[in-house]
């Protein structure tokens, strides 16, 4: 088969498909009709002379040509896109851009949510699409697949750079009419009170991996599937939630809660913003990192609300 006679965007699909090894999931990325995407599909197993994909009951599983071509062709797309994208200068005001971002909740509140409302005017064609991270943020932003991920410095890939963003310190916070924490919060308080705990797609976050590798052991009576429901299930309750410091400050001004200092020395999280390396010198993502990081320091908990917090106690 000779080169000039293959069409390229055949290998975006197979990229695509690969991934998603289903039609129609595939066809919904590319923003194709189903029927474009099973004639691609078609193609490129006349091409190769191999099914690509084969069905096996309700699912389809890749022949193992295609996963010995999978990385290949995945790098390769993942290259010209950040060659393309490197093409002259970038300008925010007139760039029709999606940024596709994994990020937290938590992220997308402190972070993410100010930093939209300030770009309205400066960027008003930019557009974003926000993910949860979970076990395969990792697999999309090797593929390219992601520009940003935004996760403590734990989880990054280990394959790719990234930057710091900020420092989050851990915070506990208690129902306002909470007697037993009045005068702070002792270690016996805290582990002897019943916890909202928080598991992100089913992983344990920061603050647990801490407790759980330093023996603190917790009541966990509701654990909720993300940052920002947790501290709904505090007002009126025994319980404490552990929390980030600039959530709970945030959060605090929508509920009946009291910043408390954790009884324990979680050490500072450091979040992190990583992108794959063939995008480094992207001027658009060069754009958007120098904005993130200025809005993060400018989300930093001030001194006055930070002395605000209750002590603890042993």
């Amino acid at each position: 088969m000779r080169l000039d006679n293959f069409d390229l965007n055949l290998l975006v699909a197979f990229d695509v498909l690969m991934q998603e090894q289903n039609v129609t999931k595939a066809a919904n990325r590319l923003n194709v009709t189903q029927s474009a995407m099973s004639a691609s599909l078609k193609r490129l197993r006349e091409s190769f002379q191999d099914d690509i994909l084969a069905q096996h009951g309700k699912r389809m599983i890749p022949t193992p040509f295609a996963l010995t071509m999978q990385a290949e062709v995945s790098g390769k797309i993942s290259e010209l896109r950040a060659l393309i994208a490197r093409q002259g200068r970038f300008d925010p005001r007139h760039a029709e851009r999606r940024f596709r971002i994994a990020a937290s909740d938590y992220i997308t509140t402190v972070l993410f949510a100010p930093l939209l409302n300030s770009l309205a005017q400066e960027a008003p064609s930019i557009r974003f699409a926000f993910e949860l991270p979970g076990p395969d943020s990792q697999i999309a932003l090797g593929n390219g697949d992601l520009d940003l991920m935004l996760t403590p410095e734990v989880f990054v890939h280990p394959d790719h750079p990234y930057e710091l963003v900020f420092e989050e310190r851990h915070v506990t916070v208690a129902s306002l009419d909470n007697p037993m924490v009045e005068d702070g919060l002792s270690r016996s308080t805290f582990v002897n009170s019943g916890h909202v705990g928080v598991s992100v797609a089913r992983k344990h976050t920061f603050a647990e991996e801490w407790f759980s590798r330093h023996g603190v052991e917790r009541r966990i009576e509701v654990r909720a599937p993300s940052f920002i429901q947790a501290p709904f299930l505090v007002p009126g309750t025994m319980r404490l939630c552990v929390m980030h410091e600039r959530l709970a400050h945030y959060m605090a001004q929508l509920l009946p809660l009291k910043i408390l200092e954790t009884p324990f020395p979680i050490p500072p999280m450091r979040e992190m913003v990583q992108f794959h390396a063939t995008r480094e010198a992207d001027p658009g993502l060069q754009w958007l990192r120098q904005k993130i990081g200025a809005m993060a320091s400018r989300s930093q908990v001030s001194p006055a609300s930070a002395a605000a917090t209750g002590t603890g106690r042993e």
